[in-house]
C-alpha cells in the first residue's frame, strides 16, 4: 500500500493509515468494484480505495472538505474513475455499489437502509464513540449486516529519556458486514 500525501486538512482528521489498512483488508476490494466513501472529509479513504477498485463515490455533505477529497485526490493519482458527490447521505448515495464505507455517525441508520434497498454486498463502518457503536452493532443487527465487531488502537512510538515510549490514539470499532452477512454465517 503506497503513502497518501494529505495537503489539504479538513479539519476533522483523516481515518489513520493503520486503520485504512485493516478497513481496506475487510473490504476486499477489486478492480471490478464500485466503493462509496460515505463522508469522505479529506479523502484518505477514497485515495486509497481508488487505488484498488475501479469505480469511487465520494459523499461529502461539507464544501470545504470535498474541496480537501479533490485537492488531495489530485496529489495522489489512483488511475481509478472517481466522482465527487456534495451531498448529504443517503441523499446521493449511489444504486450500483459493491462496497461502502462509512466513517461517521451521522444519519447512519439511512444509510444502513439504503444498503439493504440496494444490495450491497461489503459494508464497514468505524466509530470512535462507544455509545454510537453500541447504536451501530444494533442498527446493523437489525438489517442483518453484521459480520463482526473489531476494536483496536494504534500507538506510535517516540523517544523519550533514551527509550522509546508510546503515544496512542483513540481506539476504533469497526464494523463489518454487508448483505450477504447473514447468509455467510456472520455473527458478532
Amino acid at each position: 500500500m503506497g503513502c497518501v500525501t494529505l495537503p489539504v486538512d479538513a479539519k476533522a482528521g483523516p481515518t489513520k493509515p493503520e486503520v485504512r489498512s485493516v478497513l481496506l483488508g475487510k473490504l476486499g476490494l477489486s478492480r471490478n468494484d464500485h466503493f462509496v466513501d460515505v463522508g469522505s472529509c479529506t479523502g484518505a479513504v477514497t485515495i486509497e480505495a481508488a487505488r484498488a477498485a475501479g469505480r469511487v463515490t465520494a459523499i461529502e455533505r461539507k464544501e470545504q472538505r470535498l474541496e480537501a477529497t479533490r485537492d488531495n485526490l489530485a496529489a495522489n493519482p489512483t488511475g481509478a474513475d472517481v466522482e465527487l458527490r456534495r451531498t448529504e447521505a443517503p441523499e446521493g448515495l449511489p444504486t450500483d455499489a459493491d462496497a461502502l464505507f462509512l466513517g461517521g455517525s451521522r444519519n447512519f441508520e439511512a444509510v444502513l437502509d439504503h444498503t439493504v434497498a440496494t444490495g450491497v454486498d461489503r459494508v464497514v463502518m468505524n466509530v470512535a464513540r462507544l455509545e454510537v457503536a453500541g447504536e451501530a452493532v444494533e442498527a446493523f443487527r437489525e438489517r442483518d449486516l453484521l459480520e463482526e465487531v473489531v476494536q483496536f488502537q494504534v500507538s506510535h512510538g517516540y523517544q523519550l529519556a533514551g527509550a522509546t515510549s508510546f503515544d496512542s490514539e483513540n481506539p476504533v470499532y469497526m464494523l463489518v458486514g454487508g448483505t450477504g452477512a447473514a447468509a455467510d454465517g456472520g455473527s458478532a
